[in-house]
């Protein structure tokens, strides 16, 4: 018996990791696949059709059914995502695309860039405490990022980054590369924060704090509340405070008050006064009344004083800042506040707040250092690259979708993954995050930057003729989710 001959693996060079994949199997990215002797990317070459808005029907561009050429040819958009890589540096990007759009003569160099400096960050708006700022984030044990500063109404998560992409453990590096991937992917990824709350965080959906999904983004801080809807609560209640881990605000010594002549009550408010109306810590932060760790609010309360204004039937509304709990309190002859039925006429101003309140939504920002492999593909002088992006002279897109460039040295970009098409990210194992990435610019000063000229293709024969990694290509708009093959089958 002769021993079973090994299928004959073939070498992909689409990334650092250098795979050898055999016959019908994918490299360690998922992202490549040995057919047939070739290596062919698995996801296929995306164009973004803004004809399609307008409710066009999808056109099958490759195969025996496609004329060869486009109408309105400045709405289409060859996208990275599906494109394959420039790895290794020195060679083109797989499209560089030749159109013209009003007269002009654009280039677009079409890649998708291999990201080891990356991350997202993530924007949680709940008044809920997650953690302390500095706080690490972990994704299955493993450190993936950290708490940063509290913005209006939402809290923030730097996750990613080179350090633990490549600069701890294995394990630490492969987790923060699949957390990425996930998020930036629109999935759904459970983060825990160090000595505080386990959240569930997932792009365009509400955040689920310790198991109970956000409704509502608060309207503004307690300070701001009061601001808001003082003049409403006139004549309606003796005093109102809106309690807030931030600023709790007390209506009768806010400015809004004093202009319109609210009388004085004797309240007392445990915490630290800022400017008349305004306290900072009555309590812990937590995931009670207003981010705070209260789950009764008369315990920020001091004794009423009568020299001020307390007495008996002096009537207290004490509300958090999304209106989700509040309470009516009436002053006995002690001036110590009884529970009471909430007014009619003062539930209105409650569901005031909570409608002004906006959905709690985490929104997710992939960031990424371009350099490298990326810059190489578009020109053999990459430097001028980087300084026609800065100067504005050339555009940068992800996927398709106008990426924020900072300012400053380098192409350091950011992009609300929700903008763009579904699954537009990858990895490879090294680890690193895989987004697609676009550079546009004018013909003209494409060959002043040391382009690579020789590699420009119009987008028909791009289609047609595909790169190295296939020509599979889908066509995308909204409501559109196509994939087309080179024999028109649609997937």
């Amino acid at each position: 018996m002769t021993a079973r001959q090994k299928d004959e693996k073939i070498r992909c060079d689409a990334c650092p990791v250098m795979c050898y994949i055999a016959e019908g199997k994918s490299g360690a990215c998922d992202r490549y696949a040995n057919d047939d002797g070739k290596i062919v990317r698995l996801d296929p070459l995306t164009i973004l059709d803004r004809r399609l808005a307008a409710g066009d029907q999808v056109k099958p561009f490759l195969g025996a059914g496609w004329d060869g050429g486009f109408d309105q040819s400045d709405q289409m958009f060859v996208t990275a995502v599906g494109a394959g890589t420039t790895y290794p540096d020195y060679k083109p990007a797989p499209f560089i695309i030749s159109r013209e759009i009003d007269g002009v003569d654009f280039v677009t160099v079409v890649t998708e860039a291999i990201f080891s400096y990356c991350g997202v960050k993530v924007k949680i708006d709940t008044d809920r405490h997650l953690g302390k700022e500095g706080g690490i984030v972990r994704c299955n044990g493993e450190a993936v990022g950290l708490m940063i500063t509290s913005e209006y109404g939402s809290q923030m998560l730097s996750l990613g980054g080179v350090d633990h992409l490549t600069g701890g453990s294995k394990q630490e590096g492969r987790t923060t590369c699949d957390t990425l991937m996930r998020l930036c992917n629109r999935e759904a990824v459970e983060l825990a924060i160090d000595d505080g709350a386990t959240i569930t965080v997932q792009a365009g959906e509400a955040p689920i704090v310790n198991g109970v999904a956000e409704k509502r983004m608060r309207v503004g801080c307690g300070s701001a509340t009061i601001g808001m809807f003082a003049s409403q609560w006139k004549g309606l209640v003796d005093e109102v405070v809106v309690v807030d881990d931030h600023i709790t605000g007390v209506v009768s010594e806010h400015q809004a008050g004093k202009v319109i002549d609210w009388p004085k009550t004797g309240i007392k408010i445990k915490g630290r006064r800022s400017t008349p109306g305004r306290y900072f810590q009555v309590a812990e932060p937590g995931l009670g009344w207003g981010g705070t760790d209260i789950q009764d609010p008369l315990t920020i309360l001091g004794d009423w004083n009568a020299g001020k204004g307390a007495k008996p039937g002096l009537t207290l509304l004490m509300v958090s800042t999304t209106g989700e709990q509040f309470g009516y309190y009436i002053l006995d002859d002690g001036l110590v506040p009884q529970p009471s039925r909430l007014p009619e006429a003062l539930q209105a101003t409650v569901d005031l707040i909570t409608e002004n309140c906006e959905p709690a939504l985490c929104t997710v920002l992939f960031m990424g250092g371009a350099g490298g492999s990326l810059r190489a593909g578009a020109t053999r002088n990459p430097v001028k690259l980087t300084r026609s992006v800065q100067k504005k002279h050339t555009a940068v897109s992800c996927g398709g979708v106008p990426a924020y460039v900072w300012p400053g040295g380098g192409i350091t970009i950011m992009v609300d993954v929700l903008n763009l098409p579904e699954n537009a990210f990858g990895y490879v194992p090294t680890p690193a995050l895989v987004a697609p990435l676009e550079f546009t610019v004018r013909r003209e000063d494409y060959h002043g930057l040391g382009g690579h000229d020789a590699a420009i293709r119009t987008i028909g024969d791009a289609i047609t003729d595909g790169s190295e990694y296939g020509a599979d290509a889908r066509i995308l708009g909204p409501g559109a989710r196509t994939v087309l093959t080179p024999d028109d089958k649609e997937v």
